[in-house]
């Protein structure tokens, strides 16, 4: 799309576009339905079409705007890709492309997990990717250079 800068992702090669008035949608596949299209879903679409495309994950074990308790409220992770027993195994985070990776977005996607349990996080503005590991026998993490690919 021309309003939407170049990310740090492989191309879309099959978005499903749909302009309905003045507004733009884009084809979700894991949500199986057009949503608005704004840069977070510019780069939320990329990022899925990397974890699909690139690493394998199958569209039918993604969940897009998962929605969680955490402290009495209502919130949605962005993402959540979950293992064969239906379990977190990957939350991810977007943020606009214009938008800085900040502490306080690590803050955020750390809280979720609090309820996810994920073993995995990832946070992307589509430009900077960063990716961690969760130990939980050794109550740590570790910023990883890529997440695991589908099966490994």
């Amino acid at each position: 799309m021309e309003n939407f800068p170049q990310l740090n992702l492989p191309p879309l090669s099959d978005a499903r576009l749909h302009r309905d008035g003045g507004l733009v949608r884009i084809y979700d596949p894991c949500r199986q339905i057009y949503v608005k299209l704004t840069p977070e879903e510019w780069v939320r679409q990329h990022f899925v079409g990397f974890l699909c495309n690139e690493l394998g994950y199958p569209a039918s074990i993604i969940g897009n705007e998962v929605s969680l308790r955490l402290n009495n409220l209502s919130r949605r992770a962005d993402t959540v890709v979950y293992d064969s027993h239906g379990t977190p195994f990957i939350i991810v985070e977007y943020k606009a492309p214009h938008v800085e990776i900040t502490q306080q977005v690590f803050d955020q996607i750390v809280r979720y997990n609090m309820v996810l349990k994920a073993q995995y996080l990832a946070v992307s503005n589509g430009l900077n990717h960063y990716f961690c590991a969760i130990d939980y026998s050794t109550r740590s993490y570790s910023f990883i250079p890529m997440l695991p690919a589908y099966g490994k």
